[in-house]
């Protein structure tokens, strides 16, 4: 994430050190002192003359797949206008460095790749599957690579197996990791320069790939499952002694290696998945705020999951614990309440194949003889009050299932979750969601979608986004301040306790689920500061500064065993104050002696 620029230093202690790229606003006293006077344009100018001539660029280029070029571009290249830009413009830019133009961009990636940035930035690890046994190297390399003081603190990683809902993408998944950790810095204030993308280019089974002659990653099949395991301990394990502190964001993988990486490593290094834990969390924070609204009692919910992978289990497991812990409802009553619908129907412990491990947990042995093949059998067996899709199918919930799941619900206000990215593999729009259910519909969408107006009237609904944007940059800035030895589902469970309680009353009033994406990093220090409240009560906390502060300024869950996602004050304030934000200034970013 950083230039590969090595002489400049920062007046603040948080971060270290910053990238000096301040391109027209370099003063001239620092130009003559780089020997600069006379190649550059003469003209000084303030950062909003750079903003203004930015935004011009960006709102000219003529596809989303351009601007991100352009924007990937200026973030190699002028850091602290980039940030600038994105934080100015976040609900336009964010759909473009993320989902979903950022799946395009992964597709293309080895296309573009030459154009995203300047030959001397580097912007992440390439580590091939046969270079594994040289990770210490390839560490080595890095660090030489990027200013003194710029180590990184936080890191994704992705061997690009399951890329969004597009599947096998290779080393072209590395827009992934690069896409997250922008959102860091944006969302939560974690400093870019100790941020570090990496691909495990460990191959692809995709034939388009294999076959494209400009693809950049190596040329062979997938390996089996041992080699695997044994060439992604080996990155772990260099990355860890080379970075004690790292905390390691596993993105992206496919589901058996997602689980299978979690449950390996979760207790040995300060880790978390995203796919899994991320998407749980936020979803269960949407899932919080729709009770509330929905009319009906929380046990009295019927719960119906479209898609089987490791996001789908991830969320309706912490959904079970939710309603064990918040509601009291037993857990063998609580799983009752969920139905997994995969490519064979819904998933039944008789149903006659081999359930994946994950899959396991949920399989229905109630059922008796009656085997639903398809979703719309499942929807008149089930009759759901939720729907939550994790599918990847397009249009999954068309308009006839919309208005079945509608009338049967004629009371409580019904619950649909369309969660698929991109927005080409979504299972249905927010406007086809009011439309079918009579604009009484609880929605909230994994890809951003346009308000709606409701015809005939002047009342424009605004979509909830269940994005993981809203969890992750706060699990990192909390994981980076208060350093615990590892990521506890009760940590978690705090955190969408938090953001569901970040809402305003303008935005519950209207039936919101989640806070508005413009207020970000103002939920984010509220949630990452519950984070850290939580890793402290647990006895996780490694970091002393953090310790002392919480036991001086305990939180109303201090006493209670069951994490409500509280924080004080003073905790909410010190974790602003380390929040990473671009200069206003060039008085910030330029050193007084060159």
């Amino acid at each position: 994430m950083a230039p590969a620029i090595k002489n400049a230093e920062s007046p603040s202690a948080v971060p270290a050190k910053k990238p000096l790229s301040m391109g027209t606003a370099l003063p001239y006293e620092t130009r003559t002192a780089m020997h600069l006077k006379g190649l550059v344009p003469s003209a000084v100018e303030d950062f909003s003359a750079q903003e203004a001539r930015a935004y011009e660029q960006l709102k000219n280029k003529g596809t989303d797949l351009e601007k991100y070029i352009f924007l990937s571009w200026l973030r190699n290249t002028n850091l602290n206008l980039f940030y600038r830009l994105v934080l100015k413009h976040l609900k336009e830019i964010a759909p473009i460095i993320y989902t979903p133009t950022v799946g395009q961009a992964c597709q293309e990636f080895s296309h573009i790749y030459p154009f995203l940035a300047p030959p001397t930035a580097v912007d992440g690890l390439y580590i091939p599957l046969n270079e594994v046994d040289s990770i210490d190297e390839i560490i080595a390399n890095y660090k030489a690579s990027v200013p003194e003081g710029c180590r990184p603190e936080t890191t994704v990683i992705t061997d690009g197996s399951r890329i969004l809902g597009l599947g096998d993408l290779g080393m072209n998944g590395m827009g992934i990791p690069v896409g997250k950790l922008q959102l860091y810095v944006a969302a939560a204030g974690l400093d870019p320069s100790r941020c570090l993308p990496i691909v495990l280019d460990f191959g692809t089974d995709n034939p388009k790939y294999l076959e494209d002659p400009l693809y950049l990653g190596i040329r062979q099949k997938r390996p089996a499952d041992e080699e695997f395991y044994a060439a992604t301990e080996k990155v772990l394990n260099g990355l860890t002694r080379a970075f004690p502190e790292i905390f390691i964001q596993f993105e992206d993988f496919n589901t058996p290696h997602a689980f299978g990486l979690l449950d390996k490593w979760r207790d040995r290094i300060l880790c978390f998945n995203d796919d899994i834990q991320g998407t749980g969390s936020v979803i269960l924070a949407g899932f919080i705020s729709a009770i509330k609204l929905a009319g009906i009692p929380a046990a009295d919910q019927r719960i119906l999951f479209v898609g089987a992978g490791s996001a789908g289990v991830g969320v309706a497991q912490q959904l079970v614990d939710y309603l064990v812990l918040e509601h009291k409802i037993p857990e063998d009553k609580a799983k009752a309440m969920f139905w997994f619908v995969d490519s064979r129907g819904i998933i039944t412990a008789n149903r006659g194949d081999k359930l994946a491990d994950h899959k396991v947990y949920f399989a229905r042995h109630d059922n008796g003889d009656v085997q639903c093949k398809n979703l719309e059998e499942a929807i008149e067996y089930v009759k759901p009050t939720a729907m939550i899709g994790l599918s990847t199918i397009y249009k999954a919930f068309n308009e006839k299932i919309l208005r079945r799941v509608n009338e049967l619900n004629p009371v409580a206000r019904p619950i649909i979750f369309p969660l698929s990215n991109p927005k080409t593999k979504a299972e249905c729009t927010f406007e086809e969601a009011m439309r079918c259910t009579d604009n009484r519909v609880l929605f909230a969408s994994g890809t951003a979608f346009p308000e709606y107006t409701i015809p005939g009237t002047a009342d424009t609904r605004v979509p909830g986004q269940g994005n993981n944007m809203y969890v992750f940059p706060p699990i990192g800035l909390g994981a980076k301040l208060a350093k615990p030895s590892k990521i506890t589902d009760s940590m978690i469970f705090a955190v969408s306790k938090a953001l569901s309680n970040t809402l305003s009353p303008d935005e519950i009033a209207r039936g919101e689920l989640y806070p508005r994406i413009e207020r970000i990093r103002e939920t984010s220090a509220q949630v990452a500061a519950a984070f850290v409240h939580q890793a402290v009560r647990e006895g996780l906390a490694q970091d002393q500064r953090w310790i002392d502060l919480v036991s001086a300024n305990p939180a109303s869950s201090a006493t209670s065993e069951i994490p409500d996602g509280t924080y004080s004050q003073a905790v909410l304030d010190e974790v602003v104050k380390h929040m990473w934000a671009p200069a206003d200034s060039v008085h910030q970013v330029i050193p007084t002696k060159l």
